[in-house]
C-alpha cells in the first residue's frame, strides 16, 4: 500500500496545503485518541461481543473505563449498541459499517508496528551485545 508523501516545505505546497493535511489526521486522532479505543475496536472487528467479552480481550481496562470509551465510540458512529429483551437483558456491541471503514488504517498501523517493534528491537539486542 503506497502512502502519499506529504511535505510542507516541498517547493510546490502551501503552508494551506500543509493544514489541509494536518487537519483531517488532527480530526481522526482525536477520535481514535487514547490507550484504549483502538483495542476496542480492534476486539470487535472479531465479531459482536459482551461486555464482559471486550473486558476479556483487553488486558488492564476497567469496567468504568471500558463504559466510557464505548460511549464515546458509539457517539462517534464506529460502535452500535444493541439491547435485547431478554431476561436477564443482554447488551451487545458491534462495529457499525463506519467502525469496519477503520479495518485497513488498523491494518497498517498493524504492519508499521510490527516493523517498527523489530527495528527497536534489533537496536535494543545490538547495545546490549556491545
Amino acid at each position: 500500500m503506497e502512502i502519499a508523501e506529504t511535505n510542507c516545505s516541498h517547493k510546490n505546497h502551501t503552508q494551506g496545503d500543509c493544514i489541509k493535511s494536518i487537519l483531517p489526521v488532527k480530526d481522526a486522532l482525536e477520535v481514535l485518541s487514547g490507550k484504549w479505543k483502538l483495542p476496542i475496536i480492534i476486539s470487535l472487528m472479531f465479531g459482536n461481543k459482551r461486555f464482559s467479552q471486550i473486558a476479556k480481550e483487553i488486558p488492564g481496562i476497567t469496567d468504568k473505563m471500558l463504559s466510557k470509551e464505548l460511549r464515546d465510540l458509539e457517539a462517534n458512529c464506529l460502535v452500535k449498541r444493541s439491547v435485547y429483551d431478554a431476561i436477564p437483558v443482554v447488551v451487545e456491541y458491534s462495529l457499525t459499517d463506519y467502525g469496519h471503514t477503520l479495518k485497513p488504517v488498523i491494518e497498517v498501523l498493524r504492519v508499521w508496528g510490527t516493523t517498527h517493534r523489530e527495528r527497536i528491537m534489533g537496536r535494543v539486542e545490538l547495545a546490549v551485545q556491545d
